[in-house]
């Protein structure tokens, strides 16, 4: 039996569901191999990820734009600086763990786990094959860190593989996969089924809207969004989700009472029903995250990116603007005249389905475990 390790780290949701999606599709589909998910900065410091996973949440969430400044800065100068030394002592404590697995194959989908396994390899301490998971659109330096000890990097797409063959990566090292998907996304679901479910009109176009999010430009501007969305939805309904968010959802609430727009708008918390909702869909609203990103892209969902993170999720939501499948919604955007000429613009919406049909990698889970495990047979 080969032991394979998947790391992920507690810095958004999008690294722990590529880390799930990678452990069910082993553990179904090929046999002698034993997986275990590990949060490789909650193993090596429960104190220090605590608090650094705090200090994430509330800088995205309140101070959006310090968080850009570090998400820049962390790819060269004093704090990369500080980040990968940081890692490489953590990686002391994080030999402990890999002395008692032993480890045949370390798959890790947060530059932090691939930075202090490749530390320790290049020290001579560990001797396993190192599979890094990038999980966004855009290529950020603390990925590469160590990048030598890497065996093999998974990227969401072909430009953004050459960029790393541009730094001097082997081309037999990284592959165009996508980001990890659940196998949920790639079922048939019966779509009058869900519309009655959910009591919706089969009738009408599905707007799946996802406002609740806790970072970014906030509630308010969330909410003028969404009543923008109410107010040019002549040929729509709208799936609303707040997620866990109370604060949202009760702002949802109020405003469809408000405009009195029961008959069109249906209000959800947190559900478990997003692949069943978005095969129902004509359109997503939402953040642009690597793992919402790649479930509307397989989903063949245009998309309308709303609220991006300074940093990563700016730099997805560039890419898939000029990729033809989103709309970057600014915050200077007059709202009411953007969402007015995409919705009553059939012809583009038709080309932004399309074009996500040439961008969506359906397989992507599936592809990077048959690269990485038949090559680490028996």
């Amino acid at each position: 039996m080969r032991k394979i390790l998947i790391f992920y780290a507690s810095y958004g949701g999008g690294h722990l569901s590529a880390a799930n999606s990678i452990k069910q599709y082993i553990d179904e589909n090929f046999d002698g191999f034993d997986t275990e998910l590990v949060d490789c900065m909650l193993y090596v410091n429960k104190s220090i990820n605590k608090i650094t996973t705090a200090a994430y949440k509330e800088m995205a969430k309140k101070f959006p734009w310090a968080w850009g400044e570090v998400y820049r800065h962390s790819q060269r100068g004093t704090i990369a600086h500080i980040s990968s030394t940081a890692n490489n002592l953590m990686a002391r404590k994080l030999l402990k763990l890999l002395k008692e697995t032993t480890p045949d194959l370390i798959i890790s989908t947060h530059p932090f786990g691939s930075q202090m396994v490749s530390y320790l390899k290049r020290k001579a301490l560990v001797d396993c094959k190192l599979a890094t998971i990038m999980t966004d659109f855009a290529p950020h330096e603390q990925w590469l860190v160590g990048k030598e000890q890497v065996d093999y990097f998974f990227v969401s797409h072909e430009k953004m593989r050459q960029s790393l063959i541009d730094v001097g990566i082997s081309e037999n090292k990284v592959f165009a996969t996508g980001i990890p998907l659940s196998n949920r996304f790639l079922m048939h679901y019966n779509k009058l089924e869900i519309m009655n479910s959910f009591e919706l009109n089969p009738d009408k176009k599905v707007i799946l809207f996802f406002g609740g999010g806790e970072f970014g430009l906030g509630r308010e501007q969330t909410i003028k969004i969404l009543k923008s969305f109410i107010l040019h939805s002549v040929n729509h309904q709208i799936v609303a989700i707040a997620g866990k968010n109370d604060k949202m959802k009760l702002s949802f609430d109020k405003l469809v009472s408000k405009m009195q727009a029961e008959d069109i708008v249906k209000v959800l918390p947190y559900t478990d029903k997003v692949p069943e909702l978005m095969s129902i869909s004509d359109l997503v609203v939402t953040k642009p995250g690597g793992l919402t990103t790649t479930e509307s892209l397989a989903s063949g969902l245009p998309i309308v990116a709303i609220n991006p993170i300074p940093g990563q999720e700016e730099e997805n939501a560039k890419f898939l603007e000029k990729s033809g499948v989103a709309i970057w919604l600014k915050k200077q955007d007059d709202f009411d005249a953007v969402i007015a000429d995409l919705l009553s613009d059939e012809q583009k919406l038709h080309q932004m389905r399309v074009n996500t049909k040439l961008l969506a990698k359906k397989n992507s889970t599936r592809d990077i475990c048959n690269i990485i495990l038949d090559n680490n047979k028996e």
